[in-house]
C-alpha cells in the first residue's frame, strides 16, 4: 500500500499569502516563500500552490513567485490558477512545478486535460474541483455541485460526473475541495471525498475542513483518500507538519516520516 500525503496548500493573491472561509472575506496571512521553507523543512509531502484570482482575473499566473518557491523546496511541486493551455502549463513545468492544477479553464474546455496531459504525461496533470453542496436533481444527482472562478460560477455541473470524467480525459489525480468545509476548521466533507474515491482509480486529495491531526484521520481512513490537504491549521501555527505526521504514524496510517 502506498503511504498517505500530507500536503500544504498556498492560496496566494497578489504575491501575498491569503486565506478565506468558504471562498469568502479573504486575508493575507504572511509571506507565501517563508511559508513554503518552513513545511518543507518540516517533512512535508507535497506542496500546492494556487494563484487563486489568475482566473477570475483572466489574467497569466505569477511566474515569479512560482520560480521563487520551487527555489526553496524539494519536494513535490503543484501550481494552479489561470492554466488555459498547454503553453501556460508548460511555463509553470519551466518554472519549477512538476505538477500543474487545472480547474476553471478545465470546466470551460474539458478537451484542455487531455492536451496538457498528452504534453506533459497523466502524473502531471491534475484535476482540481471546487465541489459546493446542492439539493439532488436530474441534473446534479449526486447533491455535489463543481463551481468555478474562485467559488463565483456556479456550473450545473454534477462533481461525482465530473471526477469520472476527468479521469477518462487523462487526469492522474484529483483534488476535491469542499467549499461548505473550507477554512472552517471543523473536518473534511468525508462524503465528498468518499463517493468519488471509490469512483475513480486514481488518487484523490481531500481539500478542505481540515483543522485537526484528527481530521486528517478520518479522512485518510474514513473517507479513503490518499492524500489530505491542510492549510489554516498549519498557516496559523496551532500545528506543525511534524505534529501532524506523528499522529498519523500513532493511529497506525502508513506515513513517510522522514527519519
Amino acid at each position: 500500500m502506498l503511504s498517505k500525503r500530507v500536503v500544504a496548500c498556498l492560496d496566494v493573491r497578489d504575491g501575498k499569502l491569503a486565506k478565506s472561509v468558504k471562498f469568502v472575506d479573504t486575508k493575507d496571512i504572511g509571506d507565501p516563500i517563508e511559508k513554503a521553507s518552513q513545511y518543507y523543512e518540516q517533512g512535508l509531502d507535497e506542496l500546492v500552490f494556487y494563484d487563486i484570482t489568475a482566473s477570475s482575473d483572466r489574467r497569466d499566473i505569477m511566474i515569479d513567485v512560482v520560480e521563487e518557491v520551487a527555489s526553496h523546496i524539494f519536494i513535490p511541486f503543484s501550481v494552479g490558477g489561470g492554466i488555459r493551455s498547454v503553453a501556460d502549463a508548460t511555463k509553470l513545468r519551466l518554472a519549477g512545478a512538476e505538477k500543474v492544477n487545472v480547474n476553471s479553464a478545465a470546466v470551460d474546455n474539458p478537451k484542455l486535460i487531455a492536451e496538457i496531459s498528452e504534453a506533459l504525461g497523466a502524473q502531471s496533470t491534475i484535476l482540481s474541483m471546487d465541489v459546493l453542496r446542492v439539493e439532488p436533481s436530474a441534473s446534479i444527482p449526486s447533491g455535489y455541485e463543481i463551481v468555478i472562478h474562485g467559488g463565483r460560477t456556479r456550473t450545473g455541473r454534477d462533481a461525482l460526473a465530473w471526477a469520472i470524467e476527468g479521469e477518462r480525459l487523462g487526469a492522474g489525480e484529483l483534488v476535491v475541495n469542499s467549499i461548505d468545509a473550507d477554512g472552517t476548521r471543523d473536518g473534511y466533507e468525508l462524503t465528498l471525498t468518499r463517493r468519488i474515491a471509490e469512483a475513480v482509480g486514481i488518487p484523490v486529495i481531500a481539500s478542505g475542513g481540515a483543522g485537526t491531526p484528527e481530521h486528517l484521520y478520518q479522512v485518510l481512513t474514513e473517507g479513503r483518500a490518499d492524500a489530505a490537504l491542510v492549510a489554516s491549521m498549519v498557516h496559523y501555527g496551532h500545528y506543525s507538519v511534524g505534529d501532524i505526521k506523528r499522529y498519523l504514524h500513532e493511529r497506525g496510517v502508513k506515513i513517510r516520516m522522514g527519519w
